[in-house]
């Protein structure tokens, strides 16, 4: 698997973070692979355009990247998570279905800031372990710029993937999204079921997308003043 950076912009990432946070911009901008995870930017730019653009998410992407035979050796991919409850339900499910994951391919995610993201002792345990792939579980807006960090800051090019909550649906830690339904673009809708408390603004956020692609198409909207 080659290196480098992979991103997989969320529908409100696009409608806020990229107009409201330079280092976010950045890290998109220059990143290895954009995947074309949101159905909303999808759709509309197959409204406003007549073109239509394939659709590539972060949750088929990481269900191939889990499919990979060599990502089952031990030390192969290191994971970066939210959160030591997160890091035990995704632990026991990657075992559990042939990953070999132990504490030392695990690092809890601390508080960073909005600007940009220095990890020192995460750059540290990266460069001990070497793994193939890094994995960033962690929450759209923050694994970007974390990423970017990664990818400028190592001395090696491991692949560093991210990709969020895709892990989530497939551990059960968030509503479980199945083929059909990603394919479909119905993942906002099933876990907008699942929890409207938790994701109605977020979604409800998602729909400043719309004039900014109107109004900017294929061009990237200047930087709102702060």
């Amino acid at each position: 698997m080659e290196g480098g950076l992979v991103v997989a912009p969320s529908a409100p990432g696009l409608a806020d973070d990229l107009v409201r946070s330079s280092a976010y911009r950045h890290a998109l901008q220059s990143a290895d692979l954009v995947l074309t995870d949101s159905g909303f930017m999808v759709l509309l730019w197959d409204w406003l355009t007549g073109e239509r653009l394939p659709r590539h998410s972060g949750l088929k992407f990481m269900r191939a990247v889990l499919a990979r035979p060599e990502l089952r050796i031990p030390g192969a991919v290191f994971w970066i998570m939210p959160s030591a409850e997160e890091d035990a339900r995704n632990r026991a499910w990657l075992n559990a279905h042939g990953f070999p994951v132990t504490a030392e391919d695990v690092y809890i995610a601390p508080y960073y800031s909005p600007r940009m993201i220095e990890d020192a002792g995460l750059v540290r345990r990266i460069e001990q372990r070497r793994p193939r792939i890094v994995m960033l579980a962690i929450g759209g807006g923050v694994q970007e710029r974390l990423g970017a960090t990664l990818r400028d800051q190592l001395s090696y090019r491991p692949g560093i993937l991210c990709l969020g909550a895709a892990i989530a649906f497939l551990t059960g830690s968030q509503t479980a999204i199945p083929p059909w339904a990603d394919r479909c673009l119905l993942g906002w809708l099933l876990r907008l079921i699942s929890n409207p408390r938790r994701f109605w603004l977020r979604y409800w956020m998602a729909l400043r997308l719309a004039p900014l692609l109107w109004r900017y198409r294929e061009h990237t909207p200047p930087l709102a003043k702060s």
